[in-house]
C-alpha cells in the first residue's frame, strides 16, 4: 500500500491516488474472499481460527470468540464504508453462530471457543463433507447445485480422509445457472434449501467441545462488536444481549475495592470459585466496552463505570517513570520469569493491551477534557513510535491508536424524538467510523446532570433545545460545530469533517 497509494506525482505533494478509495480495493476483496473461503464456516457462520494452506481453503477448524468479535467489527466497518450488503450478511451470520453456539443466553456472556475436532483421530470431520454425505441429505437437484457451489468432489482437501471436502464457494450462482441452464433465482432457492438441510444434518453429528469459560477481556471484545453491529445494522436483540453480557461482567467481575477479575465463570461448573485479578487487557477492553454501551444507550452509569475502570487501569498498570502500561500487577506471589513485567504493544492474537489502553484514554479525554488522560496516551505511544513500522500488521491496533491521537475524537450528538431524529441518526451512523461516535438523546436526557463533563458544558446550551427542535451537532475538543436540522445538512458537514480513520 505504501508503495502505491502514497506515491506522489511531480505536482507538489498531492497523492497520486485517493488513499481511501485505494484502501477499499485492498480490504473489500480481502474480506470478501475470506468469507467465500474455507476459513469461513459456510453453513453455520463464523470464522475458523486460521488457514493452513496458501489458498485459504483448509482451516484449523477451531473457532475463537476473539477472532469472531474482531472480524465482526471488520465486516460491519466494511459495510459502512461500501454499503455492500454482502458484508452486512456476513456480520449477521457471525452473530447467528455466536448466538447459537458461543453465548450463555440465560445469564449473558460469551464462551471462549469451540474445538476443531472430536478426538485425536479426526481433523475437522464435523465441519467437512464427502459427496455421499451431501447426497444423503439432499435432493438430486440440490446436491448438484451444492456440489458445484461448494466444490464437493470425490477427492477433497483433507489428507487424513481424502474423501472429505472443506466447503468453500468456488462457483458463483450465475456460473452454476449458466452451466445448468436454470434461472439464478432457482439456483439461489436450491442452494438455500441445501444449506439448511446440510446444517441440520451436521447438527446431528457429535459436536466439538465448547469451552464455556467466560473471560472478561474476550467478553468485552464481543460486547463492543455486538454493540457496533447492533447500531449499524439495527439489531435490537443483539444490543440487548450485549448489554446483558456487560451487566453480568460488571455485577460478577467488577468491584471498585477489588478491581476487575479475569474470569467470570469457568467451563467446569464445579471448579472452585476463586478471585483472579484482571490483567491490563481486562481493564482496557472493558473500559472501551462501557464507553460503547454509553454511546449505545445514553445511560450515564456506563460512562461513570468506564471512568472508574480507566482510573484503576492507570493506578494498577501505568509506569509513571517511563510511560506505558504493564500487562499485570506485580505481586509478592509473582514467580521468576513468569512474573517479569511486560508492556505489550504487539497484537497476537488479540489487540495489544497498550494501544487499547491508549484508545480508552483518548476516548475518555474526549468526554472529560482531563489533560492527564491524553498525556499518558501520548507517553505510551511514544514508547513504540520509533520501531512501530517493524511490527507490520502486528502493530495494527497501535496504528489505530495513533490515528485516534492524531485527530480529535468526535461525537455526533442528536437530540430529538421524531422522524427527523431517526433520519439524522441513520446518517450519523453511516459515517461513524474510527474516531467518531454517535449519541442519540431525548430532550429530557439533554441536561447537564445526564452528560459527561464536556458535553454537559455544551449540549444543554443549544437554542434548539429550548424550542424542542430536533438537532444534530458534531462536537470535538470541547467545541461543537453549528447545529444542523436535516440529514442532508449533516451529511455535508460530516463529509467536510473526516474522522480520524
Amino acid at each position: 500500500i505504501s508503495e502505491t497509494a502514497l506515491r506522489r506525482t511531480g505536482e507538489g505533494t498531492r497523492p497520486h491516488v485517493d488513499i481511501a478509495e485505494h484502501l477499499k480495493h485492498v480490504f473489500a476483496p480481502t474480506l470478501e474472499k475470506m468469507a467465500r473461503g474455507g476459513v469461513y464456516d459456510q453453513l453455520a457462520g463464523g470464522f475458523h481460527r486460521y488457514s493452513v494452506d496458501e489458498r485459504w481453503i483448509v482451516p484449523h477448524f477451531e473457532k475463537m470468540s476473539y477472532d469472531n468479535s474482531e472480524l465482526l467489527k471488520n465486516y460491519v466497518h466494511a459495510y459502512q464504508a461500501t454499503q455492500n450488503e454482502f458484508f452486512a450478511d456476513i456480520a449477521r451470520d457471525i452473530i447467528r453462530w455466536m448466538d447459537e453456539v458461543l453465548s450463555d443466553r440465560e445469564h449473558g456472556g460469551f464462551y471462549a471457543s469451540q474445538d476443531a475436532d472430536i478426538s485425536l483421530d479426526d481433523d475437522g470431520d464435523y465441519f467437512t463433507w464427502t459427496v455421499d454425505e451431501a447426497k444423503a441429505v439432499l435432493t438430486e437437484e440440490e446436491a448438484q447445485v451444492a456440489c458445484l457451489h461448494y466444490d464437493i468432489n470425490e477427492i477433497g482437501e483433507m489428507h487424513h480422509y481424502p474423501a472429505k471436502n472443506v466447503l468453500y464457494q468456488r462457483a458463483s450462482l450465475e456460473e452454476i445457472a449458466s452451466r445448468l441452464k436454470l434461472l439464478p433465482a432457482r439456483i439461489n432457492e436450491l442452494l438455500s434449501s441445501a444449506k439448511q438441510k446440510m446444517y441440520a444434518a451436521r447438527l446431528q453429528r457429535p459436536t466439538p467441545y465448547i469451552d464455556k469459560t467466560v473471560y472478561v477481556s474476550w467478553n468485552a471484545l464481543c460486547i463492543s462488536a455486538y454493540l457496533k453491529a447492533a447500531t449499524v445494522l439495527r439489531l435490537d436483540d443483539t444490543k440487548r444481549f450485549a448489554l446483558k453480557s456487560l451487566d453480568r461482567i460488571l455485577a460478577e467481575a467488577w468491584r471498585p475495592d477489588f478491581g476487575l477479575k479475569h474470569v467470570v465463570a469457568y467451563s467446569d461448573a464445579i471448579a472452585a470459585k476463586r478471585d483472579n485479578h484482571g490483567f491490563l487487557d481486562d481493564y482496557a477492553f472493558t473500559a472501551i466496552a462501557c464507553l460503547d454501551a454509553y454511546e449505545s444507550t445514553a445511560d450515564l452509569s456506563y460512562f461513570r463505570i468506564a471512568r472508574q475502570i480507566t482510573d484503576q487501569m492507570i493506578e494498577r498498570f501505568y509506569d509513571s517513570v517511563s510511560g506505558g502500561f504493564f500487562d499485570a500487577q506485580r505481586t509478592s506471589q509473582s514467580l521468576g520469569v513468569l512474573g517479569a513485567p511486560r508492556k505489550p504493544f504487539q497484537d497476537s492474537p488479540t489487540p495489544a493491551g497498550n494501544p487499547m489502553a491508549v484508545i480508552a484514554l483518548l476516548r475518555m479525554h474526549a468526554y472529560t477534557d482531563e489533560a492527564a488522560y491524553r498525556a499518558k496516551a501520548e507517553q505510551t505511544l511514544e514508547l513504540l513510535a520509533a520501531s512501530a513500522g517493524q511490527y507490520g500488521l502486528f502493530a495494527a491496533t497501535y496504528g489505530i491508536a495513533a490515528q485516534y491521537f492524531a485527530a480529535p475524537y468526535s461525537q455526533i450528538v442528536i437530540v430529538g424524538e421524531d422522524e427527523t431524529a431517526e433520519q439524522l441518526y441513520t446518517q450519523a451512523v453511516t459515517a461513524s467510523l474510527y474516531g467518531r461516535s454517535v449519541l442519540k438523546l431525548k430532550f429530557g436526557q439533554a441536561v447537564s446532570q445526564n452528560l459527561p463533563p464536556l458535553l454537559a458544558a455544551t449540549i444543554p446550551q443549544l437554542p434548539s433545545l429550548r424550542e424542542r427542535k430536533t438537532v444534530a451537532v458534531l462536537c470535538s475538543d470541547g467545541t461543537c460545530q453549528p447545529p444542523t436540522h436535516s440529514a442532508f445538512e449533516l451529511e455535508q458537514l460530516l463529509n467536510a469533517k473526516k474522522p480520524a480513520a
